[in-house]
């Protein structure tokens, strides 16, 4: 069955349509002819927070491994496919998603929607103990070039575990345990992609020059004799009762430039009212030279280095979803005084208030991203894919900037409530070695 809708008074302007295929393969269209391309976008609702345990690091690891071969497509051929044809390709994980995306010259529509099928249909038959083994070390090496070997690369890793209790499934990272990564058989790799890569566990999303007619007809093409799972294995129990019930600390001392301070807090979660209000104040905050972090500390006091003060939130949608606030000291500042400049601004939102300026002026910064990520197919893409999987229909996209646009001063004031020092998470790192 398919649908068309418009939302243009939501602040989506684009045309959507949409439909399922009998499999449950969810196909979005967005019809845009101002240029000759597409984007081919698809998301699996698996992440690192479906992951069971002893299988931290899967839905990453198959990030790598989906680019290594298929039935019809030899190793290395995928991406030498799009390429080769003018195209882009990437991937990306994270807690809630896996998503993989070419953008095409649209001639090559075709090409794109047949790669993407062979490897949803055809990974596991290819996929070999070789292959597995390479993608194991690709992605040991990662992990110590993004987390281990860069200074406060690891910060994610630890305040993770911080944020969120044992058992939770946003308790730990999407790189995962190199121990469950080493431990695990070719069988249960197999085992996992047949549980979750599958046409009723995605959305394929078609934004640029084509129309719903070819693309839906072209999907069920190449997508329509895949086999649906009976069973998808659901997500663990990820519901919170927002703000922690203790505050936690940890300090590092290693190899960093400069004493550097996190302050975290779990909120409300990504597409609630609540976390639109997050996400309005993570910007008075810490967008850019206006916002108060930076006024206060890096203007005001000369506390904090410039470049490397900032808020922001991390839009996780099946729990609260955490603030960050940190700083980086500047030469000849310890880490109590930059964490009491940092606590000061946060906690000092009580008796200061958010005023209508600043209001104003972090709507307009959030309206200015919001039409910049818009602007590329593939920037549409990825959000019709994301509003489709994760709340079940892509046109919601078209009510994130009006939501941002609608808070209030009042709705400030009750986004603090979750800042409480009591519920509050501080990482700390120290010059030093290594601890």
């Amino acid at each position: 069955m398919t649908s068309q809708t418009a939302p243009v008074e939501t602040g989506y302007p684009w045309p959507i349509a949409t439909t399922r295929l009998d499999n449950g393969l969810r196909v979005v269209v967005s019809e845009d002819r101002n240029n000759p391309v597409v984007c081919v976008n698809l998301w699996y609702d698996v992440g690192s927070r479906h992951e069971p345990e002893g299988q931290t690091g899967f839905a990453h690891l198959f990030e790598h491994l989906m680019f290594e071969g298929s039935v019809n497509v030899p190793k290395n051929e995928h991406m030498r496919s799009v390429q080769g044809n003018g195209g882009s390709l990437n991937a990306t994980t994270n807690p809630d998603r896996t998503n993989y995306f070419e953008t095409m010259p649209s001639e090559h529509l075709e090409l794109a929607l047949w790669l993407e099928a062979d490897r949803m249909g055809g990974l596991v038959p290819a996929l070999t103990q070789e292959t597995l083994d390479n993608q194991r070390e690709v992605v040991k090496n990662e992990r110590r070039q993004r987390y281990e070997n860069v200074p406060y690369g690891d910060a994610w890793l630890r305040l993770l575990p911080l944020l969120y209790p044992p058992g939770h499934p946003y308790h730990h990272s999407t790189i995962g345990s190199m121990e469950d990564l080493n431990a695990a058989a070719l069988e249960t790799f197999q085992a996992f992609h047949a549980s979750y890569y599958a046409p009723n566990n995605a959305v394929l999303t078609v934004v640029g020059d084509a129309s719903p007619d070819e693309v839906f007809a072209l999907a069920g093409k190449y997508f329509g004799g895949l086999e649906p799972v009976s069973s998808i294995p659901p997500a663990p129990h990820g519901h919170l009762s927002g703000p922690a019930a203790a505050p936690a600390r940890e300090t590092v001392t290693g190899p960093v430039p400069a004493p550097r301070i996190y302050l975290s807090h779990r909120t409300h979660p990504f597409g609630t009212a609540g976390y639109d209000a997050i996400t309005v104040l993570a910007t008075v905050i810490g967008s850019g030279r206006g916002s108060r972090l930076y006024q206060r500390l890096a203007d005001g006091k000369r506390i904090a280095q410039p470049d490397y003060v900032g808020a922001y939130g991390v839009d996780l949608a099946h729990a609260p979803a955490p603030l960050i606030i940190t700083a980086t000291a500047k030469d000849g500042v310890d880490a109590s005084t930059l964490e009491e400049g940092l606590t000061e601004v946060l906690d000092g939102l009580a008796a200061e208030p958010v005023t209508e300026a600043e209001l104003e002026r972090a709507k307009a910064l959030l309206t200015t991203s919001w039409w910049r990520q818009m602007s590329t197919v593939g920037g549409r893409a990825d959000t019709l894919g994301r509003y489709a999987t994760q709340f079940g229909d892509p046109a919601a996209a078209g009510y994130r900037l009006p939501g941002w646009q609608a808070v209030t001063s009042d709705d400030i004031n009750d986004a603090l409530l979750t800042l409480r020092p009591e519920s509050r998470v501080t990482l700390t790192y120290l010059p030093g070695e290594q601890s």
